[in-house]
């Protein structure tokens, strides 16, 4: 079974334009993500699809690959889609360029899940422990049966607990769990998602993710305690290399 892991990176960004090349402890961003992946045992190949020639050259530079996608794509996942068109894969993860301190063995097991030949998309998620995790947009809640496939994605707080008045005491008493946003699928699967239209849940929350479940598909989930420490911002680049400098954190 090959595997191949696809980073998409685009130079425009509402709120940090060129973030894939900031620097991450004397290193731009890109490489980072690119070397975190490149490590992790199971996968085969590594790429960067993008739309920028300055990214490009620079994932050249360090020794990576690129390929280039056309600009007008309207996501991340068609941009990956793009890239494996006419590789020679089973399965691809979709890791996303602003995930420098990502875990190997995290990108690993999703990988390892396909030895199950009835899975075609997968995607970890972590157990919810505090109220502001709980309780924030920002963040993805996920809805998990009882055989570990996702039944719904959601920024809202669900399931309500009508029995507990007090919130604070929610995750306490259920089994909370957000979304980390990295995926992989079959590489059929992916070009078969990425060919349907934009469903009315995913423009509702929008969240990709849920084109898959609407259309009828499921996504399995891999329960992990990787977190996810994205660079979303300036002030969120300040905050990882401050850690990295105070050994606060560190690759692992």
């Amino acid at each position: 079974m090959k595997s191949i892991c696809v980073i998409p990176a685009r130079y425009a960004s509402t709120r940090f334009p060129g973030k894939p090349l900031a620097l991450i402890a004397g290193k731009p961003m890109i490489q980072r993500v690119y070397e975190r992946a490149k490590a992790a045992e199971l996968i085969d190949h590594v790429i960067v699809a993008t739309d920028n020639e300055k990214i490009r050259a620079v994932v050249e530079s360090f020794g990576g690959q690129a390929v280039m996608t056309d600009p007008s794509l309207p996501s991340g996942t068609d941009r990956v889609a793009a890239a494996i068109n006419n590789e020679d894969v089973d399965v691809v993860v979709n890791l996303q360029g602003d995930e420098p301190l990502i875990s190997s063995r995290l990108l690993s097991s999703l990988v390892k899940v396909f030895d199950n030949s009835e899975i075609r998309m997968v995607t970890p998620v972590k157990r919810i422990k505090t109220i502001e995790d709980l309780t924030d947009p920002n963040l993805v809640r996920v809805v998990l049966d009882v055989n570990h496939y996702a039944m719904y994605f959601t920024r809202s707080v669900i399931p309500y607990l009508r029995d507990v008045n007090e919130r604070e005491e929610w995750f306490k008493k259920y089994k909370y769990f957000k979304h980390i946003g990295i995926y992989a699928y079959r590489k059929s699967f992916l070009q078969q998602i990425t060919q349907l239209p934009e469903s009315s849940l995913e423009k509702a929350e929008r969240l990709e993710q849920l084109r898959v479940l609407e259309n009828g598909f499921k996504i399995y989930t891999v329960e992990t305690d990787y977190e996810s420490m994205s660079v979303d911002t300036p002030d969120d680049l300040k905050r990882i290399n401050e850690s990295l400098t105070n050994n606060q954190i560190k690759f692992k």
